[in-house]
């Protein structure tokens, strides 16, 4: 019927699509065959015999049945070992003569004459004792060879989704015709609508089934339905890319691995696998170290990346001569994806063996033993234990995973090692002053000749100093458009402890008095930053106390709402005590949670299940126990062997173990799909940030958004990391890492403080420092006596004030050293990642800093930072007062929500940050419930309430210094009074339009639709009616007329029982709803969009009446 469109239809674009891309079509019903048969044993023939011409007709029938009995005890090893088959081919021996042929039952050289590309609809396939059949939509055969199967679903049947597609495939299809799909790798389900046409695999999870949005890495990625599906085509199934993918890109572990798993890249992943393929192999020929890096948004599939690039490396850069990877990784992630992943796929990698390295000796070892091939992890602590060469070959690529992080932070200063700081009993070979060498002189030390790869998902300066420019990137934002991760939602509460305004004032006036009395500008800023977060505050016994109840309440609500759907949650605080601490304050409140059992409803679980599952408590904590922690604390964080059995139990997604309290555990490379609800109650900022809220972005099924419900305030934090991390609108492009000239200035300016300060030292020896035979407990030595001797003297030298440089400042010799310090290690920390000090230049910087802080130390400065901390501490422990968690008004309050009786009952709430939470709060619920009936107008409040908030945000962080050391005073009040008032107006507005249908003589309801027609006349510039003003309040007789039309056609429609339900009814009503529209000539002219949107407010209307 003309004007209507079928799954048939788009099975036919789809062919002429594939058609355009080079494969030929031909109707199922064409092939004179036993349906049974799912091999075009005629297209196999004529490719083994164009290809391999001495062939026989028996040495081809034996070629054939050895794919058609490829073995197997299960469906997937039967997938497993045929998909080897077609990749890899087989050595075939004619029986009767003995001459071998390497028998390939595809061509993978580019542009092949030989591959015979057919794309069949139709394709009838015969299963059971009688006639049945399966039917899939359309088979790609590549030589006669079913390699993928499309299930299309139509774009226009509200009804038909591709998650029935997938079930076809994965239960119908995998029950019915595994002799089918034991040849297909892989499986494509549309139904052409936005991201809705997406590739996975016969063994893909549905949650993992992606978009492919791009034909090459440079386009932009595809945002329209019928463009997606263009894009897929284009860039998976051009012949020569669907073989690439299908040769390289289709991931199965070993053999020895019992999970059934098969994996196929997703399109970010196989731009960069081949954007960095070039990059080293350019890097290789030119004998750049540098091979590049690669910044991929946490959970976007870095780890597959990795896996992808490892086995392009191996087997298609000749240049490399199969190389030796080396792959290094922090201590915490050997556990994890990235550790275990590579150990189980030695098949895929094609390099050798894979192997994890217990230290420097046995990865020296291993190398010594080959010219070429194996896969090696090793962690980067036992990697930067010592330095010196390890191999010098070419062809070994280095990986590193995240952990160069661990090593910037810990070696950019002299290691002490004396008899007070270690609790081990040392040789007098192992103590002294160690000098410290930065990552890539570990790295081009131990591998002078190698290249070296990075992997990040926020790249910091030192990532490109070591490894390169940002080869390919792959954002947040991208990753949440593309739907491979869930976006997170940001829910700040108030954990408020606040100070009386006389204390405020007694501790601005004690760092005014500091100030006076020779405190640097650089100390007080400090100390004052500090105190915002300070221990002292978060681990206020009260404010534990509210905090823990408020996690209890929310959590709880929230896994009571969504009671099918398995939840977990993370807690996140600054220190292991105060971690601690709340934990005893769970134990106190919900003594049940700390009962162990295997899961929270064993009654739903079969026995198998819960065999795996062992007894564990809901909450616990996890962190490594310290030498000087209290007994109770040291008992119960237990060995290691403790954190592995938690770590275990936490990934189970049954286990009742769902709440783990963390501190810097688990915050990077821990991957759990139904951790949903982190709960932040720590100072956090950048890559930390984002690695940290990075945990619960994981799809998993029904999950909709990761939760950061945020106690300590870290917003604006947030929002800057996000800005320069997840690839917002006008973000995300950035570059990162000094240029060139700026390590060249830097180390200009290094050479000269270097310069100056050794001039301080004519006449000291300090060549225990320069002389690279010392050892180090002669630099000790060096550094206790350099100390003493500046301390000591007495001459008066210029140095440059900081606000004004053209006028010096005489001061002592000790100020005047600290000064010079304090200006090369601004250089010295651009120049040290970046591997361009000699040696002397770092040895001299590391000890004139080490001096510095030796100097501190030792000459009793009352105003440092770390003292002011102390004396400010103690004056807030005096004067605490905890305002609890906000979470008031625990009435139902929604009816009069917009009455004065409510606006006074915010009156009597004292604290002005609750009145405006919970002001807001409410506000949120109602806009919510109005936009279920009325999603026009509601939208309108909701934005308006976004932007109150914006500005709120915005200007509490604009608050110089001293406006915020006056914390809940003056300049905070009025921001937050302001912010109140807005909000009031938003309600009173809200409120107002809520009520104006009465004004209309409209019902609740139709007012939604009339909002709806008014909204898109005005959006699209058409005119309909005539407008008149009557009270303040606009009315246009003709959109109330057909407001009301529609909303009668709805009532007629609803009448029918289970009407929401009735695929029929709904098609019939939403039909009838769009005659109506033409009928009344809205719009004048035809618009699509005008009729999706005015059908998306009727669909939203159904789906809440």
């Amino acid at each position: 019927m003309i004007g209507k469109y079928y799954e048939s239809d788009y099975e036919e674009a789809l062919i002429q699509l594939l058609e355009e891309q080079g494969w030929q079509y031909t109707y199922g019903g064409e092939f004179h065959r036993n349906n049974r048969e799912v091999l075009l044993t005629d297209d196999l023939k004529a490719y083994l015999q164009s290809r391999y011409t001495e062939l026989t007709n028996d040495d081809m029938e034996e070629i054939i049945n050895h794919l058609r009995h490829t073995g197997g005890q299960t469906h997937f090893e039967q997938l497993r070992s045929t998909y080897y088959l077609v990749r890899d081919g087989y050595r075939y021996t004619r029986h009767a003569d003995g001459k071998i042929f390497d028998i390939e039952y595809l061509d993978f050289e580019k542009d092949s004459e030989f591959n015979i590309y057919r794309c069949v609809n139709q394709f009838e396939v015969g299963y059971g004792l009688k006639t049945d059949t399966r039917i899939p939509d359309v088979m790609l055969f590549v030589n006669g060879i079913p390699l993928c199967i499309f299930e299309l679903k139509n774009p226009t049947d509200f009804n038909a989704t591709i998650a029935d597609a997938y079930e076809q495939i994965h239960i119908r299809y995998k029950r019915d015709i595994p002799h089918l799909l034991r040849y297909c790798p892989l499986s494509c389900i549309s139904d052409a609508t936005v991201n809705n046409t997406k590739l996975g695999t016969t063994y893909t999870p549905y949650e993992h089934y992606y978009a492919w949005k791009k034909v090459n890495n440079e386009d932009p990625a595809a945002q329209r339905g019928v463009d997606q599906v263009k894009t897929i085509v284009g860039g998976v199934y051009e012949p020569n890319r669907f073989l690439e993918i299908l040769r390289d890109y289709v991931y199965f572990p070993d053999k020895n691995f019992d999970k059934e798993e098969e994996v196929v890249c997703r399109y970010p992943q196989f731009f960069a696998t081949r954007m960095l393929r070039e990059s080293v192999r350019t890097a290789f020929i030119e004998r750049d170290s540098k091979g590049g890096t690669y910044f991929g948004a946490t959970g976007c599939g870095k780890t597959y990346t990795m896996m992808f690039l490892a086995r392009q490396l191996s087997l298609r850069c000749e240049e490399l001569g199969s190389p030796t990877i080396v792959m290094i990784v922090d201590r915490d992630d050997l556990q994890t994806q990235a550790g275990k992943l590579f150990l189980r796929s030695e098949e895929f990698l094609s390099i050798g063996a894979a192997k994890v390295i217990a230290d420097r000796a046995e990865l020296k070892t291993e190398l010594s033993m080959r010219e070429s091939g194996g896969f090696f992890i090793c962690t980067i602590q036992k990697f930067c234990e010592e330095i010196g060469e390890l191999n010098t070959r070419r062809n070994i690529i280095c990986f590193s995973d995240e952990a160069h992080r661990t090593q910037i932070r810990l070696n950019k200063q002299l290691k002490i090692k004396d008899k007070k700081n270690t609790e081990d009993t040392l040789d007098e070979e192992q103590l002294g002053a160690f000098i410290t060498k930065p990552y890539a002189e570990h790295l081009r030390c131990a591998f002078p000749n190698a290249t070296f790869v990075g992997f990040t998902g926020t790249p910091i300066d030192e990532t490109i100093q070591v490894f390169g420019e940002v080869v390919d990137r792959y954002t947040m934002q991208q990753a949440v458009d593309d739907e491979i991760t869930v976006a997170l939602k940001y829910i700040p509460r108030i954990a408020n402890v606040t100070l009386d305004s006389d204390k405020v004032q007694q501790i601005d006036a004690f760092y005014k008095k500091c100030a006076d009395e020779g405190a640097t500008e650089d100390d007080v800023a400090a100390s004052k930053q500090a105190m915002s977060a300070m221990e002292v505050i978060l681990a206020d016994d009260d404010r534990l106390e509210r905090l823990a109840r408020d996690i209890i309440d929310h959590y709880t609500k929230a896994c009571e709402n969504k009671a099918d759907v398995v939840q977990k949650a993370m807690i996140v605080c600054s220190k292991r005590y105060i971690g601690y601490k709340l934990l005893c304050k769970f134990r106190e409140l919900v003594p049940e949670w700390f009962e162990e059992k295997k899961s929270l409803d064993d009654s739903l679980l079969t026995a198998e299940e819960l065999k795996k599952l062992p007894p564990m408590p809901t909450i616990a904590m996890v962190a490594t126990r310290g030498a000087n922690d209290p007994k109770d604390m040291y008992d119960y964080l237990g060995e290691k062997s403790r954190v592995k059995k938690l770590d275990d139990a936490f990934k189970m997604e049954h286990s009742n173990f769902r709440v783990v309290i963390v501190v810097d555990m688990w915050i990077t490379g821990f991957d759990v799909p139904c951790l949903t609800y982190l709960y932040n109650d720590k100072p956090l900022q950048k890559q930390t940030l984002i690695q940290t809220i990075s945990r619960v972005n994981r799809k998993y099924p029904h999950k909709e958004y990761g939760y950061i419900i945020d106690y300590i305030g870290i917003h604006n934090n947030m929002m800057e990391a996000m800005g320069r991390y997840g690839g917002g609108k006008g973000n995300g492009g950035g570059t990162f890492g000094p240029s060139e000239d700026d390590v060249q200035q830097a180390l200009e300016a290094l050479i000269v403080e270097l310069d100056i300060l050794k001039k301080l030292f004519v006449g000291f020896d300090i060549s225990p420092f320069t002389n690279t035979e010392a050892k180090p407990l002669e630099r000790l030595e060096c550094l206790s006596a350099a100390a003493d001797y500046i301390i000591t003297l007495t001459q008066l030298l210029n140095v440059a004030s900081e606000q004004n440089t053209n006028k010096p400042k005489l001061v002592g010799a000790k100020t005047f050293f600290l000064a010079h310090v304090k200006r090369l290690r601004a250089a010295y920390d651009v120049c040290q990642p970046a591997n361009v000090l000699d040696n002397e230049m770092l040895s001299l910087s590391q000890c004139f800093m080490a001096v510095a802080s030796y100097i501190r130390k030792t000459s009793g400065d009352k105003h440092d930072a770390e003292s002011m901390n102390r004396a400010v501490e103690k004056m807030v422990a005096e004067a605490l007062k905890c305002n609890s968690v906000v979470n008031i008004l625990e009435t139902d309050v929604e009816e009069n929500i917009f009455s004065p009786e409510f606006v006074a009952q915010l009156d009597h709430i004292k604290l002005p940050a609750t009145k405006l939470e919970v002001l807001v709060r409410l506000l949120r619920k109602s806009i919510k419930e109005y936009k279920n009936t009325n999603k026009i107008a509601a939208e309108k409040y909701e934005e308006l309430l976004r932007k109150t908030l914006e500005e709120y945000h915005n200007r509490r962080a604009k608050l110089t210094p001293e406006e915020a050391s006056r914390a809940q005073n003056e300049a905070i009040d009025e921001i937050i009074k302001n912010a109140t008032q807005q909000a009031l107006d938003i309600l009173a507005g809200l409120g107002e339009n809520k009520e104006s249908f009465r004004k209309l003589g409209l019902t609740f309801e139709e007012k939604a639709f009339y909002d709806i027609l008014i909204h898109l006349r005005d959006k699209y510039n058409f005119e309909y009616g005539e407008d008149k003003n009557i009270g303040g309040l606009i009315i246009n007789d003709k959109c109330k007329a057909l407001a009301k039309k529609i909303k009668e056609l709805i009532d007629v429609q609803s009448s029918f029982t289970d009407w929401l339900n009735n695929t029929n009814v709904r098609a019939e009503l939403n039909q009838k709803i769009f005659f109506c529209l033409v009928k009344a000539g809205y719009p004048p002219q035809y618009n699509d969009e005008v009729f999706e949107q005015v059908m998306e407010q009727v669909e939203n209307f159904k789906k809440n009446k």
